[in-house]
């Protein structure tokens, strides 16, 4: 079988079941709960549309609130790695890098980080996308949320 390579164009992390299943489930959910309180409005088919939305915001906050706790870690993960990476002129400025620049420095080799680290540092590359596609030895992140 042939090994996967993960580059900028293909690192977005799919999970089949949430994406393709459970979320368009809860999604359909509220919307059928719609359709039956427009058809026979009442307390109960109100109820139904509330508690459909309520499975669909619990849906998207297990999601968010994974995702949140896989970038404090990949955050930390970073700083940790940048002390050991950066040259002793940058390392006092590790902390003024955003944790969304954090988390898209990830993806770049050990050689290549200084240089990009400097180029975020001087304003040359603000968002996560420019700092991702300069980087140019990816390193997969495969075990991501």
């Amino acid at each position: 079988m042939a090994e996967v390579v993960q580059t900028f164009k293909k690192h977005t992390r799919w999970l089949p079941l949430f994406h393709f299943f459970v979320m368009p489930v809860l999604l359909a959910n509220v919307v059928l709960a719609l359709w039956q309180l427009v058809r026979a409005p009442g307390g109960a088919a109100l109820w139904n549309v509330v508690f459909a939305i309520g499975l669909l915001g619990l849906g998207f906050l297990s999601r968010i609130q994974a995702l949140t706790v896989q970038d404090r870690v990949i955050r930390l993960e970073m700083r940790l790695r940048l002390r050991q990476l950066l040259p002793p002129d940058l390392q006092p400025r590790i902390n003024d890098l955003t944790h969304r620049q954090l988390v898209a420095l990830r993806f770049a080799s050990d050689q290549e980080m200084p240089d990009l680290v400097r180029e975020v540092l001087a304003g040359k590359l603000a968002s996560s996308k420019e700092i991702k596609m300069r980087v140019k030895s990816w390193q997969a992140d495969w075990l991501r949320a």
